[in-house]
């Protein structure tokens, strides 16, 4: 039987305390290793451009450019809001979120489904449902769906990240992460992302759960509104 997200939860680990600047380093090496990715094929594609011998290839060299531009573009939107401070703004609209969501997700396998009530969130739930988003489709390598949900509750915003479909999986590295453990085995990228999730919510005064079923990842998280 599987475990609910309260019971992974009350099973996590002690919290622990990573400097900053380490924490710094490892997110920065995350957004590097997202956007390494399109920027060098758009200097592929300008390569092929400059080559005298790939003539034939213009319209594959300009479609490469083309496609790889908007991905970068879409990411650094959505690093701007899930991971920076994006200026001064303490509420963000709900319809704009989903189109950073659906911007990265517009170059991921997963499909995403976005359910969030509120017409507006506050700043650590913005960065939560951004950052959950990115997870759930992280977790569906081989495609599936991510429903994006937002209530509230009371004083509380209950947020719901479920992504569902084949192979549907959560590294361990996420889930120390999310339950601020110190990373283990696994990937820095995966572990500070969840890593920093844990540390706004908690901060905000809320809490961040995981749990796993078979062929689906959930994760939620309860913020004050």
């Amino acid at each position: 039987m599987s475990e609910t997200p309260s019971e992974r939860d009350a099973a996590a680990p002690p919290a622990v305390a990573i400097r900053p600047a380490e924490l710094s380093a490892y997110i920065a090496a995350r957004m590097c290793h997202d956007f390494i990715s399109p920027a060098s094929a758009i200097i592929s594609g300008l390569d092929l451009l400059e080559d005298p011998s790939a003539q034939d290839m213009q319209a594959e060299a300009m479609g490469l450019i083309n496609a790889s531009a908007r991905k970068l573009a879409d990411l650094l939107s959505f690093t701007r809001v899930a991971f920076g401070a994006s200026a001064s703004a303490e509420t963000f609209d709900a319809r704009e979120l989903e189109k950073l969501a659906r911007g990265v997700f517009s170059h991921m396998r997963a499909e995403l489904d976005w359910a969030v009530e509120p017409a507006a969130v506050n700043k650590p739930a913005a960065r939560a449902l951004l950052n959950l988003a990115q997870l759930g489709g992280a977790a569906l390598p081989t495609g599936g769906t991510a429903r994006v949900r937002a209530v509230q509750e009371g004083a509380s915003l209950a947020l719901a990240v479920e992504a569902t479909g084949p192979r549907a999986r959560l590294r361990p590295e996420v889930l120390a992460g999310l339950q601020g453990a110190a990373l283990g085995e696994g990937l820095h990228g995966h572990w500070a992302q969840a890593y920093y999730v844990h540390l706004f919510v908690t901060d905000a005064g809320g809490r961040v759960f995981a749990d796993v079923t078979e062929e689906q990842v959930t994760f939620a998280a309860t913020i004050p509104a």
